[in-house]
């Protein structure tokens, strides 16, 4: 308990060291968080999900000098629903009549301890000793994404607790907790609903045929479509976006998606230079070798790591409108990072003393990273949107990675060589696994 209580510590105040930094230059809260705060106000204060009171009263301006951009359209009653799914606002809707947008980011802190202390015993389960598991859980937590959006206004770090959790359920059998786990993460987000489906699938292997559990999850999918019909006007909360009231919901994956285009994301989700994990956490570059390992040698529960990963990593890359946009880097795959991260301390687990040393090098120097950030943030010199397209706290490392957002001759060459690395790296992993 001591050691759990310990990482949780870790992962609350990395996250916590955040909050006094601005979202934007004119906001403490910016770009989509005034539009989760706006609906926790209204649901702490009128219990309704209409925010056209909010906005007529300017009640933004507690955590904002400028008007949020408009996202919600007005339906045909007048009202305003923002276009988000509900469960982040009921969450914070006590917390946020009672302290305000500060209480909000506090509450957020909370979860990322939670989650810190989550990861740990998740890694426990897989039989990673705590020598390994301990730093691994806390280094991870101290540093970005997590650490990021253990204070941001955002499902993601609330949807990669609940799947963590789920997780944990799915490695103790206890199927019941998983299947509840599960339901909860599309009333965070609708983005979740392919990591939802992964982890429902190993829940379904493994409680057999049981009416029950269909009839439980038939009647939460209809309680949330028939909920986002009536309150939304649609089947997603995006149906009330101003954005989407031409196009229509489904619009949010993008107007004209170039898909084989995207396909470069499975790459650069880990190594582009501004938005890849690696450029602000280069420890996650073991995620490689470690994901090789772990299908060669399928230990004990690894679909319970490797499916909802899989499905995470493949909506991002596919299905997610954008990897680079006015949040911080990584957003798109939070929700399966805590499992990325069991997955390399499995791995790590398995390697030699010197191998597991210079990991630790690397993740210590994300953290190096994300302190260097705060300390901008402090000073007033940047803001959460703004870091990470700002050149001059872009780490070393960065000027390895490719950028494919223009994908010049040279980033052709560097991301040539990142899938080179990637595939030599994987080869050994495997090969040692099958050597033992």
């Amino acid at each position: 308990m001591k050691r759990l209580a310990l990482v949780a510590l870790i992962g609350f105040a990395a996250a916590a060291l955040g909050i006094g930094i601005w979202s934007l230059d004119t906001a403490h809260a910016g770009v989509d968080e005034p539009q989760y705060l706006l609906t926790a106000i209204s649901l702490g204060e009128d219990g309704s999900l209409d925010i056209s009171d909010e906005l007529a009263q300017e009640r933004w301006r507690a955590f904002a000098d400028v008007p949020p951009p408009v996202q919600t359209a007005v339906l045909s009653d007048g009202r305003q629903i923002s276009p988000h799914d509900p469960l982040l606002p009921l969450i914070l809707a006590i917390p946020v009549r009672l302290g305000g947008w500060l209480a909000a980011k506090w509450t957020l802190a909370v979860l990322a301890g939670l989650l810190a202390a989550a990861t740990l015993a998740l890694a426990r389960n897989y039989d990673v000793p705590d020598k390994i598991a301990v730093p691994g859980a806390a280094l991870a937590a101290a540093t970005a994404p997590l650490a990021v959006y253990g204070q941001q206004v955002y499902p993601e770090l609330p949807a990669a607790l609940v799947t963590t959790l789920a997780a944990i359920a799915l490695t103790r059998r206890n199927t019941a907790a998983a299947a509840i786990a599960v339901t909860a993460l599309p009333w965070l987000s609708v983005k979740y609903v392919p990591v939802a489906a992964a982890l429902a699938a190993i829940v379904a292997i493994r409680a057999g045929r049981r009416i029950p559990l269909a009839a439980f999850w038939a009647a939460s999918g209809a309680a949330y479509l028939g909920v986002h019909k009536i309150i939304w006007g649609g089947w997603t909360a995006y149906a009330s976006g101003d954005e989407f009231a031409r196009s229509g919901e489904f619009g949010v994956v993008g107007f004209h998606p170039d898909y084989p285009g995207r396909t470069i994301r499975l790459i650069g989700l880990l190594v582009d230079r501004t938005f890849g994990l690696a450029a602000w956490q280069p420890a996650y570059l073991l995620l490689v070798p470690a994901l090789a390992w772990l299908l060669t040698t399928r230990p004990p529960h690894w679909p319970v790591l490797a499916a909802p990963l899989a499905a995470g990593w493949l909506n991002a890359s596919y299905v997610a409108l954008t990897m680079h946009g006015y949040w911080w880097p990584g957003r798109q795959v939070v929700v399966v990072l805590p499992l990325a991260v069991v997955a390399i301390l499995r791995w790590l687990a398995t390697t030699t003393p010197k191998a597991q040393a210079a990991a630790a090098a690397l993740a210590a120097a994300g953290v190096a990273i994300y302190a260097r950030v705060l300390v901008a943030g402090w000073t007033g010199h940047t803001t959460w949107v703004h870091a990470p397209d700002d050149g001059s706290l872009h780490p070393v490392v960065a000027r390895l990675l490719p950028d494919d957002r223009t994908l010049a001759t040279g980033d052709r060459i560097l991301l040539t060589l990142w899938l080179l690395a990637a595939a030599a790296t994987a080869y050994r992993a495997v090969a040692a696994a099958r050597a033992k």
